[in-house]
């Protein structure tokens, strides 16, 4: 059985960190920094049979903007359909219901984004950024 939650405390952060220290986007992110990001967004973690399989988590304002970030299901668990289940419910998330304005950043999955609506930026001139390293 496939369950979607936003609750914090079923969330299993070893296995969010350990998933997220050798990924591309994440690399090298501590345990203290995956809780301080969990601690500071509004959070999604997908459960098979009670076992964590991926995780999303929201940057939002929940009125005028969010941000999707560390969008994850687990290699064993690709394949299945689950991302899709994890992206529907976090986008119809009722604390999200709000938001005129969702981002988010991917290199590779594109063609699961486009089927909730995403696309290439409007403006991308309009956009800046500041990467500390």
């Amino acid at each position: 059985m496939i369950i979607v939650s936003t609750d914090k405390n079923k969330l299993d952060v070893p296995f969010i960190q350990h998933f997220l220290k050798d990924i591309y986007w994440a690399a090298g992110r501590t345990m203290e920094e995956v809780q301080t990001t969990i601690d500071n967004s509004f959070c999604f973690g997908i459960f098979l049979d009670d076992k964590q399989i991926g995780f999303a988590r929201v940057i939002t304002d929940y009125v005028v903007f969010a941000y999707v970030m560390d969008v994850f299901i687990t290699e064993e668990h690709r394949g299945k359909g689950y991302s899709s289940v994890l992206i529907e419910r976090m986008i119809n998330e009722p604390a999200l219901k709000e938001v005129k304005i969702w981002r988010l950043a991917t290199t590779d999955a594109h063609f699961l984004y486009k089927k909730f609506g995403f696309t290439a930026l409007k403006s991308p001139e309009k956009m800046m950024e500041k990467v500390v390293l």
